[in-house]
């Protein structure tokens, strides 16, 4: 499976994490945006988590008939664009795309999913960027 996106897109998470370069940033892919989000984490530096504010007024958000959360974006300030140990260990297995900024600004896709190829959460997704 493919991922199309944006190139605007890409540039604005790549923009995002140049802009916050000691600290993982983080946000939501909803519907065909990425909604920067707090990053709560009590050592954002090396870890991320999604403000729960955020990530509930989404789901409403969705369950009233606006776009659906597809993913999630973070960034590894100090690293490659490939899932650590910790990002599996936080991860559900519900199929939601995470979109990864390298510290060289790479952006890489994957796939949350249960006995992924990566630490038996993620799967490699093909990254198109359209535009």
């Amino acid at each position: 499976m493919a991922l199309t996106i944006a190139s605007e897109l890409v540039a604005q998470i790549v923009a995002e994490a140049r802009s916050s370069p000691g600290v993982e940033i983080c946000g939501l892919l909803i519907g065909e945006r990425a909604v920067p989000c707090r990053n709560v984490a009590d050592a954002p530096a090396t870890r991320f988590e999604i403000d729960p504010a955020a990530l509930i007024a989404a789901y409403r958000d969705g369950r009233r008939g606006g776009p659906a959360i597809v993913g999630c974006y973070h960034s590894h300030p100090n690293g490659s664009a490939v899932p650590s140990p910790r990002d599996a260990a936080d991860a559900a297995a519900n199929g939601w795309l995470w979109l990864i900024v390298g510290g060289d600004g790479t952006v890489k896709a994957w796939r949350a999913v249960k006995n992924g190829a990566v630490h038996g959460r993620f799967d490699p997704v093909a990254l198109r960027v359209a535009g």
